[in-house]
């Protein structure tokens, strides 16, 4: 997958592009939607799929720390638009002198003019330009007055409710993942590097991976199921997500018990998939104590991970 980082570095001209247009956090099944509906049309005209979306988030420009977190940081929201099978993505940079285009001009001077557009494929409630004043009319009326096609993809839902980024987000934060793994058509997952800790796990007996905060997002505090992904490899796992109330601490973390590794994967990176909840962080009168709890989650884990089962193949889908 071919990625510009800025409209300014479009160097070439496109083969037919077709281009789904959005922010895409969290890459959900609406947004998975988008992007198979853009790739199916460019198929049909022999062109190149294409992805337009911001970095930084527009919200993270225009109202700072009022800015929701994010589901996907910037490079994973990349990893999975390529899973996807897109040819391109272009990403402009989000400025508030961006933020001032109106609709028109950002069609014109960025669709047509730099990129060529043919078609366009967009969520049912996109906006777009000076105060999100565009609309889907107004992208349909500018494609007869400019010459391109504009399809808009219906909301998806599950068991009657819209999937959304902002429903996604609320239930990752009750710490929902079984819930949400059925919004998001997988697993709701971090990436962040292996780090050094203070080693109390291995002291414990129960030795951690202690993975660098660098999503903005995290499952409400508690102990869960998990897989965990190590270099193209797949591993069960538990995890600690809080404060480690029994040794006072003060920091968040993120720690992960592997099951049955026994490699140094320091400084490397890994993927932490929440499977299910498992309790909430509490404080234990002493160290033996959290040990015994340890153990106890391990086995529930186990049991969780053997019996696996996949939210997003249920069958309560729809979409308008």
């Amino acid at each position: 997958m071919e990625i510009i980082l800025g409209v300014e570095r479009i160097r070439r001209s496109f083969r037919n592009p077709v281009a789904a247009l959005g922010n895409f956090d969290g890459v959900h099944l609406g947004h998975q939607l988008i992007l198979e509906r853009t790739r199916g049309e460019a198929g049909k005209i022999g062109g190149e799929s294409l992805v337009f979306t911001f970095e930084p988030h527009p919200l993270k420009v225009l109202r700072g720390p009022d800015c929701p977190p994010l589901i996907t940081p910037f490079k994973k929201k990349l990893m999975l638009i390529e899973g996807l099978g897109v040819d391109v993505v272009i990403c402009a940079t989000f400025t508030r002198r961006f933020s001032a285009i109106g609709a028109r001009e950002f069609v014109e001077s960025v669709l047509v003019d730099r990129i060529g557009i043919r078609k366009i494929v967009v969520g049912y409630n996109y906006c777009f330009g000076f105060r999100r004043q565009g609309t889907v009319e107004d992208l349909r009326r500018y494609g007869r007055e400019f010459g391109f096609q504009v399809i808009v993809v219906g909301p998806v839902r599950i068991g009657g409710r819209i999937v959304s980024s902002s429903v996604i987000r609320g239930l990752i934060q009750q710490g929902e993942v079984a819930e949400v793994a059925r919004f998001l058509g997988r697993y709701y997952m971090v990436l962040g590097k292996v780090i050094w800790g203070t080693a109390r796990g291995r002291l414990l007996g129960v030795p951690t991976a202690n993975v660098e905060i660098l999503n903005e997002l995290y499952p409400k505090n508690g102990v869960y199921a998990v897989r965990v992904l190590v270099e193209d490899q797949t591993y069960g796992g538990v995890a600690n997500v809080g404060m480690n109330p029994t040794f006072g601490g003060d920091r968040f973390s993120l720690e992960v018990h592997i099951f049955d590794f026994h490699q140094d994967i320091y400084g490397k990176d890994i993927q932490v998939a929440f499977i299910e909840r498992i309790r909430s962080e509490r404080a234990f009168n002493s160290p033996e104590a959290l040990v015994e709890q340890i153990q106890r989650d391990m086995d529930q884990a186990r049991r969780i991970l053997a019996s696996e089962r996949f939210p997003w193949e249920e069958k309560n889908l729809t979409t308008d």
